[in-house]
């Protein structure tokens, strides 16, 4: 492949998109399921998944962002990556002349 840097881009934007949906999968479930959540197979599994993403939150948010909006923080720092990634991407295909989907 001659442009690497496109896609390690590629690669670090689906990881996001993977991750915004599984933080997203275990808000609603959690909506859903109700005080029961935590005995939910499938909630277990999405807190598993989304358990490092919110460690790397918790150490670069402010320590007044308590625990519980954490998820909400970590949600909206994925977007803003996911949108950040998708802007790079579109540079880098302009600057190299390239014609990227």
């Amino acid at each position: 492949m001659s442009h690497p840097e496109l896609l390690i881009l590629g690669v670090l934007r689906a990881l996001t998109e993977v991750a915004l949906l599984f933080l997203l999968g275990q808000g609603i479930l959690g909506l859903l399921a109700g005080g029961r959540r935590h005995t939910n197979t499938i909630y277990q599994l999405f807190v598993l998944v989304t358990s490092p993403v919110l460690k790397i939150v918790r150490k670069i948010s402010p320590p007044q962002i308590i625990d519980k909006h954490l998820p909400f923080v970590a949600f909206f720092m994925l977007f803003w990556l996911w949108i950040g990634l998708a802007y790079l991407k579109r540079a880098y295909c302009e600057a190299n002349m390239l014609q990227c989907f």
